[in-house]
């Protein structure tokens, strides 16, 4: 295990914020002839960082820019990898086309949120990269037709370190990050800013609080309650230190949210829901699709899938309500949880499935409505 650094943690950057960085910089060359460097981006929460270009190169037709990602203290296995972006015009209308380079995977099976056939650049990574490239364009009057292309040296061997494989995305890493930011992992700080947050509602006079997986069910049940900052509290992968302090300290009301594989880890029994230290239990939801009357066939391929969202996807297909299912059973083992020596808990609460788009998929509720 990674020996946790003394003092304070520094953040690092994402593959995203990297790319997107390299992306700019050899786009600004390829419009321009000239690299800048360092070159700035603006993240998706207004961060402005600057990266150093590791190497530059320009052709007539191709601009290639690199840049070494820096992880902060965070032990992953990206940190100092150099990831490189090429640009190239593309035909008139083509818009952004995105390519997988060398030491960056593909997508070989469904389940992931990128089709088959895709290189494994993530959704927001994509959109940090198209909003560059329209920015440049516009103020060069160009169309922004290019074609991009992301690859990571030594990715292929890097991500035999990772799930990938596992998942079906070959060939190499993926290009991740929805905020840009790498917030180093630390258990024991992550719990302790965790009941920080508990304390700070109960102070505040919070009545009803959410404990979400990431930002985007953080943002989606925000809107739909209308609650304060004080009363969102940073759960992420701790579901087990949330619930254990909430028992001893509780607050009237919690609605857990997040995505479908993070709350069937939670459904599962299982409190920390990090990729690294839990796993998705298919036979666990194949199980869930016969209760809910399934044809054999389905739960056969349930059983065998690659992925929760692969799941999903069949089960909404044939009508089922799986994600409420996962929801309920994912709203028991946090009762079980909250439970004191007698048997009760003073917490109720509700359970919200979100879908990547920040749509209700299922729900548990919690509490009359």
């Amino acid at each position: 295990m990674t020996r946790k650094p003394e003092g304070a943690l520094r953040r690092g950057w994402t593959t995203g914020a990297c790319a997107t960085a390299a992306t700019k910089a050899a786009y600004t060359a390829l419009l321009t002839g000239r690299f800048p460097d360092p070159v700035t981006i603006t993240l998706p929460k207004g961060e402005r960082p600057a990266f150093a270009l590791a190497r530059e190169a320009l052709t007539e037709s191709a601009a290639s820019a690199a840049i070494v990602k820096d992880a902060g203290d965070d032990p992953d296995v990206t940190h100092l990898a150099t990831v490189q972006a090429t640009l190239r015009r593309g035909a008139p209308g083509s818009g952004v086309v995105f390519k997988a380079g060398p030491g960056v995977g593909t997508v070989t099976k469904p389940g992931l949120p990128l089709p088959v056939g895709e290189p494994a650049i993530n959704p927001v990574p994509r959109q940090m990269m198209r909003q560059v490239v329209a920015e440049l364009a516009a103020a060069h009057g160009e169309a922004g037709d290019v074609e991009i292309e992301i690859a990571v040296d030594d990715g292929e061997a890097l991500a035999r370190q990772t799930w990938n494989p596992r998942l079906g995305i070959l060939g190499g890493l993926s290009i991740l990050g929805t905020t840009g930011v790498v917030v180093p992992f630390s258990c024991s700080a992550w719990i302790h800013s965790i009941h920080r947050g508990i304390d700070v509602a109960r102070a505040t006079g919070i009545t009803h609080a959410a404990a979400c997986t990431g930002s985007t069910s953080e943002a989606a049940v925000q809107r739909l309650y209308g609650l304060p900052e004080s009363a969102l509290l940073d759960m992420g992968d701790f579901a087990g230190g949330l619930l254990k302090y909430l028992r001893r300290h509780p607050l009237p009301r919690l609605t857990v949210a997040g995505g479908f594989g993070k709350l069937c880890k939670l459904a599962a029994g299982q409190m920390d829901l990090h990729s690294g230290r839990s796993q998705v239990d298919f036979d666990l939801l194949a199980d869930t699709l016969a209760g809910l009357g399934a044809a054999p066939a389905l739960v056969a391929e349930a059983r065998t899938a690659n992925t929760a969202k692969q799941v999903l996807d069949l089960a909404s297909a044939a009508g089922l309500p799986l994600a409420d299912a996962v929801a309920a059973r994912a709203r028991d083992a946090a009762l079980g949880l909250l439970a004191n020596e007698s048997g009760e808990g003073e917490t109720a609460v509700e359970v919200m499935v979100f879908d990547r788009a920040g749509n209700l998929a299922g729900k548990a509720p919690g509490w009359p409505a």
